[in-house]
């Protein structure tokens, strides 16, 4: 459906950046979305032709407004809503694809201290005294 204007918090959950409004509401709160530039609220009466800044850590969509909906439909009708900026695109998959080969943090520890770890311990502990 096109409209003269939308909301901002509908149209991002029309478009499929995030599951509820409710969610858009509060990344658009958190300083997480702007809007030609500018900061916005959930209010703020989108436009075609407006640029968009949506951060979902670590990533950022660049985009810019093609069609106004206020409906939330399926994924592909959802992408013919905005253009996604080349270069922010090529980021974000450059991002990604460190992400992928970057090690996976794990935790080495063994766990709970044995009782002979205790025992050293409280011995460190006593001749600190």
């Amino acid at each position: 459906m096109s409209r003269d204007s939308v909301r901002l918090d509908k149209w991002l959950w029309a478009a499929r950046f995030y599951k509820t409004r409710a969610v858009a509401s509060q990344a658009i709160s958190a300083g997480r979305v702007d809007v030609n530039g500018a900061p916005a609220k959930p209010a703020k009466a989108l436009a075609v032709g407006d640029r968009l800044r949506v951060r979902k850590p670590p990533f950022a969509y660049l985009v810019r407004v093609l069609v106004l909906s206020d409906h939330r439909g399926p994924a592909k009708e959802a992408a013919t809503l905005y253009a996604e900026d080349p270069e922010g695109k090529a980021a974000r998959e450059r991002l990604a694809h460190q992400l992928r080969i970057a090690p996976t943090p794990a935790f080495e520890g063994k766990g709970r201290p044995t009782k002979r770890d205790r025992r050293e311990l409280e011995r460190l502990r006593d001749d600190d005294d």
